[in-house]
């Protein structure tokens, strides 16, 4: 178990690193730079390489690189050249806000995943389960913009219940965030809902066909203990990479719902990074999104070896 576990850990580092070097290269390439961004169109070619000397640009990438991975290691991820302040703390502020909204995305999409994916595994091909299959092919049909724009135009514009756009400072106190969350995490719960429920109701109907479920029910196991003691472990264990990996998504930066919102998260500081070729916070974030990918996934693998025996024995194998 410890050799599986350190060559988990070193398989991890080493990814990280390798991104760090892809996100650092795409990075490199994009036309144009911060300095022409921050001058405009209209700045002279004095005035360019001389902001350009100013913010390092001139020295050779791989110098640039070294320098960059090396205060990256000690927790130093440079300063933001658009807005000229430390990244860390900015970063920080932004990925305690996206914490928040995956939080309540998780509240409102695994319990109803679970109860919706159970009902249709355990009433395989009745009514139940085809109107929640319906459910779940609009859900992953629909682009979470559409949802969104929806939500937007039936709860804030037609019903005035919730706010349709957060207008709240990224350093606001939590709680100041809660109406604001609400609409952006209803937006990723219809598709994360729709591909739970699928993947779920497949887990527990090859459960309840498997041949020790098939004997219980023989020995005259009651059907419910069948269910909660035999069934759904068996059919969530499946599930939990698929939920983990979905959680690391949310905290990564939901980009596209944070967007719509204005949500103040880290894919809307993507967005903004991007727009204003702010390059040392765009390399930040992309490394510190899959920072939190890999560990999640890490901690996914770790966590379904302990849970599961047979896979420690075919990875020893």
């Amino acid at each position: 178990m410890i050799q599986l576990i350190l060559r988990r850990l070193v398989g991890a580092v080493i990814t990280l690193w390798f991104i760090s070097l892809l996100v650092f290269t795409l990075t490199e390439i994009l036309p144009g730079d911060v300095a022409t961004a921050l001058l405009g169109r209209e700045a002279t070619p004095t005035e360019l390489t001389s902001l350009r000397a100013e913010l390092g640009l001139e020295r050779p990438a791989y110098v640039r690189y070294g320098e960059w991975l090396s205060g990256a290691l000690r927790g130093d991820l440079g300063l933001s050249l658009a807005r000229e302040t430390p990244i860390l703390p900015l970063v920080l502020i932004r990925l305690r806000n996206t914490a928040l909204l995956a939080a309540v995305t998780v509240l409102f999409s695994v319990p109803l995943a679970l109860a919706l994916g159970m009902l249709a595994g355990l009433l395989r091909d009745r009514l139940p389960d085809l109107l929640i299959s319906v459910f779940t092919l609009i859900g992953m049909s629909l682009p979470d913009y559409v949802v969104g724009v929806l939500l937007i135009l039936g709860i804030s514009v037609r019903l005035a219940w919730l706010p349709a756009v957060t207008l709240v400072a990224p350093d606001a106190p939590l709680w100041q965030f809660l109406p604001n969350v609400i609409l952006p995490a209803l937006t990723m719960t219809v598709g994360l809902v729709a591909y739970l429920v699928r993947l779920l109701r497949t887990n527990i109907i090859d459960v309840m066909t498997s041949d020790y479920v098939q004997m219980a029910t023989l020995k005259g196991v009651p059907y419910r203990r069948i269910v909660l003691h035999h069934a759904l472990p068996n059919a969530l264990l499946p599930a939990l990479n698929a939920i983990t990996l979905l959680i690391a998504g949310l905290l990564g930066g939901a980009v596209i719902a944070e967007t719509l919102f204005n949500y103040p998260g880290l894919g809307r500081l993507m967005i903004t990074a991007v727009s204003e070729r702010d390059l040392p916070l765009v390399q930040a974030l992309a490394l510190v999104g899959a920072a939190i990918y890999i560990s999640v996934n890490l901690a996914t693998d770790l966590l379904t070896l302990r849970l599961n025996p047979r896979l420690r024995t075919q990875q020893n194998l």
